[in-house]
């Protein structure tokens, strides 16, 4: 039996920042309690978007926070990257209620994280069972924890929640100096094509990388437009709201790297990065021009040698998309971990896990013998 008391926290903004930030670390910008907070005050993941933030929180003898679980309730799947809807069909057509269950995520966010934010690692498996009382008590289908770093995997396999694998596609730096160091690692072909489309879509705009007090409200209206028109093809409606991105201008400016390209003097083009401890994350780009090759400059070029001179170890584009493959970003594999305390629904989804992981496991194999880099070492 635990000695620890978990309790449930009204919100990110119940809890203090410094708190907070305590358990969740530096390294991480979209952990923080600036980037979460700002989900929350901006009405981008709230209750009435079906993101209810509910924080679990284990104390330590200090009274601070010792550990915290970043959970929601949810109402659907959207914004997760990590898709159960198939189980969600699964359950319902059987007669029982999916939703809600509980997220434990960074909503509209596919980037690897912990997902015990521990000040008290010693807290690690009360947080876990204070999760599953919740799911109980609550009579929640299920709880998700979607891109596990790791680290933390054995963790949630110690309490025997069934372990998912998927892939992205990340650039590595292998302390390159500079862009052409990298191109020099490619084979010929790759190399030339990429410096082909480098110089189709410099000549076409010019590209201006902005960070802290360089982005103001001008810049963000721009950025707006293009968030919409993305979103708007993608999902339907975009996820964050307008306010959303000021106040991450706000709140946490030095972690904010937003590349826009100009033609005649007018924006028509941006793509969005957030700068951690060691990877700079790609994460929203959009346009209101068609131009050749854009997309691939201002959200793989521009970033790896954004990278490269700030000496970070990774570039991390976001979820999805083979064409990444080809720019030198390779396969990697992914993890989320779920709790489904019905033992025939735990069943199926287990088989389907199983099947799901070996194929997915082949995929990145073979992705990764398609690389560009050149063969002789």
């Amino acid at each position: 039996m635990s000695e620890h008391i978990a309790r449930v926290a009204g919100g990110i903004g119940a809890i203090a920042p410094a708190d907070w930030d305590a358990c969740a670390g530096a390294d991480n910008p979209f952990l923080s309690h600036a980037f979460l907070s700002a989900l929350e005050d901006s009405g981008s993941a709230v209750a009435r978007a079906g993101w209810q933030a509910v924080p679990i929180v284990v104390d330590g003898a200090d009274g601070r926070p010792a550990g915290i679980v970043p959970a929601y309730a949810k109402s659907h799947s959207q914004g997760e990257y990590v898709f159960d809807h198939g189980w969600a069909d699964a359950w319902q057509q059987a007669g029982g209620a999916y939703y809600p269950k509980l997220q434990i995520a960074v909503p509209f966010t596919p980037v690897p994280g912990p997902r015990l934010l521990l000040r008290d690692p010693a807290v690690a498996p009360a947080l876990i069972a204070a999760t599953e009382a919740m799911v109980a008590e609550h009579d929640l289908s299920s709880a998700h924890a979607t891109f596990v770093t790791p680290e933390q995997l054995p963790l949630f396999e110690a309490a025997d929640w069934l372990i998912r694998t998927g892939s992205q596609f990340h650039w590595h730096n292998e302390g390159y100096g500079c862009f052409d160091d990298f191109l020099a690692a490619l084979s010929s072909r790759k190399r030339k094509a990429i410096r082909k489309e480098r110089e189709g879509a410099q000549a076409q705009v010019e590209i201006r990388t902005l960070s802290g007090s360089e982005i103001g409200a001008a810049e963000w209206d721009a950025f707006w437009r293009f968030y919409q028109d993305t979103g708007s093809r993608k999902w339907g409606r975009p996820y964050l709201t307008r306010a959303f991105f000021p106040m991450l201008s706000e709140r946490m400016a030095e972690h904010v790297l937003l590349m826009l390209a100009y033609r005649d003097g007018s924006p028509v083009a941006g793509a969005l990065n957030l700068i951690g401890g060691d990877t700079l994350y790609g994460r929203y780009w959009g346009c209101t021009e068609e131009i050749p090759f854009l997309h691939f400059e201002l959200c793989y070029y521009q970033a790896i040698e954004a990278a490269i001179a700030r000496g970070l170890k990774r570039v991390e584009a976001g979820a999805q998309g083979e064409h990444k493959l080809a720019r030198g970003y390779r396969p990697v594999p992914t993890w989320s971990a779920h709790y489904i305390p019905h033992p025939g629904f735990r069943r199926a989804v287990a088989d389907f896990l199983e099947r799901e992981r070996r194929a997915v496991d082949q995929e990145i194999e073979m992705l990764d013998q398609m690389a560009p880099f050149r063969k002789d070492g």
